[in-house]
């Protein structure tokens, strides 16, 4: 039996805690708490979590500092539990580097497919060759195939898509995608950004109107869904 994912939980509502570590199965996920941002940040670097669920609502210090301490030192998956939805706190997490969020309420199946991804794409690692339903990336040779026909995209369509497949499952911010694929001096270009992505959505999706693979997050920016294969 394979070991069980180890969760940190950092959030200051004693409820939430109780209710998560009840939730779960104890054979799949292990529930480690605490109660503000300096015992969390401790425990992250004690207890070498899987996952790190975070609140950016904490007592003593801001979830998006805590966020900024452990990137000093950890890639482990940071997933932001909130119930501030504002897009501007979720915005400030994501560029922090957190990689996921999700607003309270929340319901437990989504909080736990979230922790699955999160969990699998850490521990497998940047995929140069991904499968997405029936589309096909691959990140070496530049060579993109839907339903087993390559698909011809522009360099820029291209190193686009390489962006958020690399970071497939994770939500990118229109400003990590915007430094990433053209440049810092373009972090405030989102006609770009809208422009471009809608140009691959005509070539990877069955329904541009209705994306299912390139997905937005709306006042955030995009992720690439995960279905994936490495």
């Amino acid at each position: 039996m394979s070991n069980p994912v180890k969760v940190l939980v950092i959030d200051d509502e004693l409820a939430i805690r109780r209710f998560l570590k009840a939730s779960v199965d104890p054979e799949h996920y292990l529930i480690i708490e605490a109660s503000n941002g300096a015992e969390g940040i401790k425990l992250a670097a004690i207890e070498s979590p899987d996952v790190v669920l975070l609140d950016l609502g904490l007592p003593d210090i801001n979830g998006v500092e805590v966020t900024r301490r452990i990137r000093e030192w950890s890639e482990v998956p940071i997933i932001i539990i909130s119930a501030r939805g504002d897009e501007v706190d979720k915005v400030r997490a994501l560029d922090s580097g957190a990689n996921d969020y999700l607003t309270k309420p929340f319901g437990l199946p989504e909080l736990f497919a979230r922790i699955r991804v999160a969990a699998r794409t850490a521990k497998a690692g940047v995929p140069t060759n991904l499968q997405i339903q029936d589309l096909e990336i691959n990140l070496a040779d530049h060579v993109v195939k839907k339903a087993g026909n390559e698909i011809h995209l522009t360099p820029t369509e291209f190193k686009l898509l390489a962006v958020l497949a690399r970071n497939a499952g994770k939500v990118l911010t229109h400003r990590q995608i915007l430094r990433e694929v053209w440049g810092p001096q373009y972090e405030d270009e989102l006609h770009y950004l809208r422009v471009y992505s809608q140009q691959v959505r005509q070539k990877i999706e069955d329904d541009p109107t209705l994306p299912k693979l390139l997905l937005t997050e709306t006042g955030v920016g995009y992720r690439l869904k995960v279905d994936i294969s490495f």
